[in-house]
């Protein structure tokens, strides 16, 4: 399986959990973007590295983040 980590950027008001829960520590707020609403959300830095526990997207107060696991190609 491949995952694929979705955010709605605009929609993130950049609280941080996710990039807190992240096993893997590849989640960061974005300091050079600012979205919509005026705050820097998180992105994924390496979506390789992605373990696809969902833990990010379990913890989200605003349902921003979609994790999705797609079949490898053979």
């Amino acid at each position: 399986m491949k995952p694929e980590v979705i955010f709605n950027l605009n929609r993130c008001k950049g609280c941080g959990l996710c990039v807190s829960v992240c096993p893997r520590k590849i989640l960061k707020l974005d300091t050079s973007v600012t979205n919509i609403k005026g705050y820097h959300p998180s992105v994924i830095s390496d979506q390789s590295q992605c373990i696809a526990c969902g833990s990010c997207a379990r913890v989200c107060p605003d349902s921003v983040i979609t994790v999705l696991k797609h079949e490898e190609d053979t």
